[in-house]
């Protein structure tokens, strides 16, 4: 089901979007659904083969998995 949300952008950015939405032949509510779909997709989700990488690293699984022992032990400092 679909959602309504309210935007308040200013008027430089409207005409950014707007301009943008246009050179895609998109109205504007479904080029920010978009953009903003492709943001979330691109900068929080790892692809199988960066996930492979990772994972394939001994010395960073071994760090990572150190790092959460000493942190579940309160063995850390927090910086502020």
């Amino acid at each position: 089901m679909s959602k309504t949300i309210t935007l308040r952008i200013e008027d430089p950015i409207y005409d950014i979007f707007k301009k943008a939405a246009e050179g895609e032949r998109r109205t504007i509510s479904n080029f920010v659904e978009n953009a903003a779909i492709q943001y979330l997709t691109n900068e929080f989700y790892t692809s199988d083969e960066e996930m492979d990488e990772i994972l394939s690293d001994k010395q960073l699984i071994s760090s990572l998995k150190k790092g959460l022992k000493e942190a579940a032990q309160g063995k850390y400092k927090v910086v502020r």
